[in-house]
């Protein structure tokens, strides 16, 4: 087969989508189309999602730790983890404040009555405390952290063993050589796995084009498109423009590079589950160093989100002008701050924004019938924003790359210096 894995899988992810439309709208009425092909493509997409799962933990723990070894000393693990974390929290804030100028500007929802909706009940959980998600990064089970997929404790122990093992030097070189050995493995078992990507593709998207109701669009398409008009802003303009202003890589180039992550992206709506396609674009496409892509990745699909935060800001602010309960100034810094937290904590998986959204919507005391429009309408946003989260991993740390290189430039010299003066 000649074509392009990411050709395959832009082939896979159109062709389910018509073909899931086609069932729903001319061969709904024949069972064996609506029911036993729509179940069996959801049970096949779903296993394909799962293999990737499956692989993201370990991946992450073990990408990390060799990330940390292979590091020049672990000053540069100092430098990199702050460069790294304030970038993602810089974005993360650029996009929150992009997002409520919009929604100020435009007020999406206003003059809509929703009030009418059927209601859907959500359980109601309190907002994070910043404090308390500090404190349970450190896992008191490490068994626990690994088997409910904790990623900022994994995160946290894989940087810890990755810091110790660097610290006793050539003493601990043969567990270097084999966790070496290990990501090996997991980059070989993810190869292997992605060449089932268009077949899992092709799956995911045939079950959504079979049941996603159109009908529920007409009276939200302008939220529709402000949002996804939004993410599409950042993936192809923003994020690009970044990179070419920042790095030695073109905006063109970025965007080019970065399309089988987009495709894949969209078609799982998970960061997690397309940790593996970001890494291979970062170190195979873009070049960027393996010791920044292992530390920087993992933590970008838990905590960059910077389309989940455009999602957040708008969502609420549709749902609160379309129900009659616009948001005051007032109310700003409070809901700002708590946006914040809830991107933040959002996770990689499908439905992190709406559950999100959900949080605020019972916290802000807006009514529980507004939950129904953002569910109904989440699966497909949520495939926009997932890109939108993974394409700015990948300029952050093509960013955070750049630095780096101007960094280690800057201290050759100095070295050198006092090499000679020894």
């Amino acid at each position: 087969m000649t074509k392009s894995l990411s050709t395959r899988i832009f082939i896979g992810l159109f062709s389910g989508l018509i073909l899931g439309s086609i069932i729903q709208y001319f061969l709904a009425d024949i069972g064996f189309f609506s029911g036993t092909i729509v179940e069996l493509a959801s049970g096949a997409g779903t296993m394909f999602v799962n293999m990737i799962m499956m692989l993201v933990v370990p991946l992450v723990f073990v990408s990390i730790v060799c990330g940390v070894c292979e590091l020049k000393d672990l000053n540069s693990f100092g430098r990199l983890g702050g460069k790294t974390f304030g970038f993602y929290i810089i974005n993360t804030l650029v996009a929150i404040f992009a997002a409520l100028g919009v929604a100020l500007l435009l007020a999406p929802g206003k003059g809509v009555d929703m009030s009418s909706g059927g209601g859907v009940d959500i359980v109601a959980t309190e907002l994070p405390n910043l404090v308390d998600l500090i404190v349970s990064i450190v896992p008191s089970n490490p068994i626990s952290a690994f088997g409910s997929g904790n990623m900022l404790q994994v995160i946290f122990m894989a940087l810890l063993l990755g810091g110790v093992i660097k610290s006793l030097g050539e003493a601990a070189q043969s567990a270097v050589s084999g966790f070496q050995v290990a990501n090996k493995i997991m980059m070989k078992l993810i190869s292997v796995v992605m060449q089932l990507a268009p077949i899992g593709v092709f799956a995911l998207m045939l079950k959504l084009g079979a049941t996603l109701e159109a009908a529920i669009f007409g009276s939200v398409v302008e939220y529709l498109v402000l949002i996804i008009g939004l993410l599409l802003l950042w993936i192809f303009v923003v994020y690009p423009f970044a990179v070419g202003l920042f790095t030695q890589t073109s905006a063109k180039e970025f965007r080019a590079k970065t399309r089988e992550q987009i495709l894949f992206s969209l078609s799982t709506a998970s960061s997690n589950a397309t940790i593996p396609v970001t890494m291979r674009t970062l170190t195979e496409k873009l070049g960027v160093n393996r010791s920044v892509a292992g530390f920087g990745v993992p933590l970008g699909a838990t905590m960059n989100m910077g389309g989940v935060s455009i999602y957040i800001t708008i969502a609420i602010f549709f749902v609160a002008n379309a129900f009659g309960a616009p948001i005051s100034m007032e109310q700003l810094p409070a809901l700002l701050f708590s946006i914040f937290l809830l991107s933040v904590g959002a996770g990689g998986v499908p439905g992190g924004g709406m559950v999100m959204i959900g949080v605020l919507i019972h916290q802000m005391g807006l009514p529980i019938e507004a939950f129904a429009i953002v569910a109904a309408l989440d699966r497909l946003i949520d495939m926009v924003l997932t890109s939108c989260n993974v394409v700015g991993d990948t300029a952050v740390l093509t960013i955070v790359n750049e630095t780096e290189k101007d960094a280690d430039a800057k201290l050759a010299p100095a070295q050198t210096q006092v090499q000679a003066q020894v």
